[in-house]
């Protein structure tokens, strides 16, 4: 549809973005555990930074750093704050 923003995942932000959770993709099998870690719909993360080879990535989560690997943070939609 003309005018609609593409579908952006944790693995779309660059160093300093923040996003907010909006939903994990259907049978994602480690969204469980994620969200167990604090990675849930609504909350805000912040992309620190990646590693030298661009895998895993570095998130802020409500003041706690998580590393998350690219393929993992491909599931995850965000909206762009």
């Amino acid at each position: 549809m003309a005018g609609e923003e593409r579908l952006k995942t944790l693995n779309d932000l660059r160093q300093g973005q923040s996003a907010k959770i909006s939903s994990y993709l259907p049978r994602f099998a480690a969204a469980r555990r994620l969200m167990e870690l604090g990675l849930m719909p609504g909350v805000t993360v912040r992309f620190v930074k990646s590693a030298p080879l661009g895998d895993p990535i570095a998130l802020e989560v409500e003041g706690r750093h998580l590393s998350l690997r690219r393929r993992d943070a491909a599931m995850i939609s965000v909206q762009a704050l």
